[in-house]
């Protein structure tokens, strides 16, 4: 499996679930892809490659937004602000 591979499994989550929290999604990576794409953050907790995260940023860019206040990215709704992060 490649970078892309998983950036693109990580938007078809998304489109199928609406709304995928980041815990949720590194966990599940883990299991379906291996430790190889979710490495440990500083504070010891599961992160998502940054690779697989710009990848996964451009394919995505007009339909998903990250609520960083939720940890989440999920689909773009007509009434979000311009950009990526949402309140």
């Amino acid at each position: 499996m490649t970078p892309d591979d998983v950036a693109h499994w990580m938007l078809t989550e998304v489109k199928r679930d609406g709304t995928v929290y980041q815990d949720v999604m590194a966990s599940a990576m883990e299991d379906k892809f291996g430790e190889e794409f979710v490495p440990s953050n500083i504070n010891g907790h599961p992160s998502i490659r940054p690779d697989v995260l710009k990848i996964f940023g451009k394919i995505s860019k007009e339909s998903v937004v990250w609520v960083k206040s939720d940890k989440a990215w999920r689909l773009r709704e007509p009434h979000d602000e311009p950009g990526r992060q949402q309140p």
